[in-house]
């Protein structure tokens, strides 16, 4: 069996408890399973640590463990990687890929940046390596706002991939950045008419929206914040209704923190299901990440000079936010 492509269809042993397993496997092995927000309960309920991209990469940046469980998409794998070269980063299952990171393939990026000297290269974290070794500075939506605004206000910048979140960013600095014309599946999708219907019969209800999201729903949310942010929020606010429009697996955790609050999914244009999911992030299962811890594999590998070159906008973008306050 070719462990490193093969397992995820290895047999699961016949009546193992697989929470159990996985609890004495992480031990065994001096592993630190992290998760982002977006991924099934079950997954978030066994991570030592949940987050969004900012939180999952200075987790990576600080964590002793020799083995790293990155229960995300493969990008995110990536970024550990390139922060812990040293250890073992693992991917449950890296078909795990970003639809938002697809949309700007490294070779068209490229030939975009040349074609436009003297700009400075301003990334998504939901990127490949590859662009992000093509980078200046990466940014979350987290920190997007305060990096670039940290930037001289005459500096020439180039924003990539997302052209909805540098839209936005483009909207509160006051900046003309270039944009490149990417953007989330997810966040696509949101239905505005639906989620005006769903406002309709929930008049007290607040409206949260990433800012991966087009205009129009950002237009009519309470709250535009980052994954993290939206939480908060929703911890936060004396509202006791909120309307969701981020990718689902956010409710679980908002529920947990909140449970006597009420917390709707908005829903996509298209089809009859009443949340928005991203297939990427649901393909991570109990017996994939069981899988992962037994047979230590799929390893994420990241070329050595991509690496040395991505890990310095990365770095930047951790040194910036650590200056700005926004992490410690």
């Amino acid at each position: 069996m070719n462990v490193q492509k093969g397992y995820v269809d290895e047999p699961i042993p016949q009546g193992i408890d697989l929470k159990s397993e996985i609890l004495r496997l992480k031990q065994e092995r001096n592993a630190v399973i992290m998760a982002h927000y977006y991924q099934r309960k079950e997954i978030q309920e066994l991570a030592d640590h949940i987050g969004d991209s900012l939180a999952l990469a200075q987790l990576a940046a600080k964590t002793d463990a020799p083995v790293i469980v990155l229960c995300g998409v493969h990008f995110m794998g990536e970024t550990a990687k390139i922060l812990c070269p040293d250890k073992t980063v693992i991917v449950p299952d890296l078909s795990a890929g970003c639809s938002l990171a697809d949309s700007c393939p490294a070779d068209e990026f490229e030939q975009y940046v040349k074609q436009h000297p003297g700009y400075t290269v301003v990334s998504y974290v939901n990127t490949s390596a590859a662009v992000k070794a093509l980078t200046d500075v990466v940014v979350t939506s987290s920190n997007a706002k305060q990096i670039v605004d940290s930037l001289p206000q005459d500096e020439k910048i180039i924003f990539g991939p997302d052209r909805n979140l540098g839209n936005y960013i483009n909207s509160l600095t006051g900046r003309n950045m270039l944009l490149w014309d990417g953007a989330c599946h997810v966040h696509e999708k949101f239905s505005l008419d639906k989620i005006l219907e769903l406002k309709r019969d929930n008049d007290d209800a607040r409206v949260l929206a990433h800012p991966e999201c087009p205009k129009p729903i950002r237009l009519v949310a309470d709250k535009v914040g980052s994954t993290q942010a939206l939480l908060n929020y929703a911890v936060e606010n004396d509202a006791t209704k909120f309307i969701v429009a981020t990718e689902s697996g956010i409710l679980h955790e908002m529920q947990r923190r909140c449970p006597d609050k009420v917390f709707i999914p908005a829903p996509p244009e298209d089809g009859t299901c009443a949340c928005n999911e991203c297939e990427y992030m649901k393909l991570i299962t109990l017996e994939k990440l069981y899988n992962s811890l037994r047979f230590m594999a799929p390893q994420v590998q990241v070329d050595g000079d991509i690496a040395r070159r991505a890990v310095k906008p990365i770095e930047r973008m951790l040194d910036i936010s650590r200056q700005l306050g926004i992490i410690k």
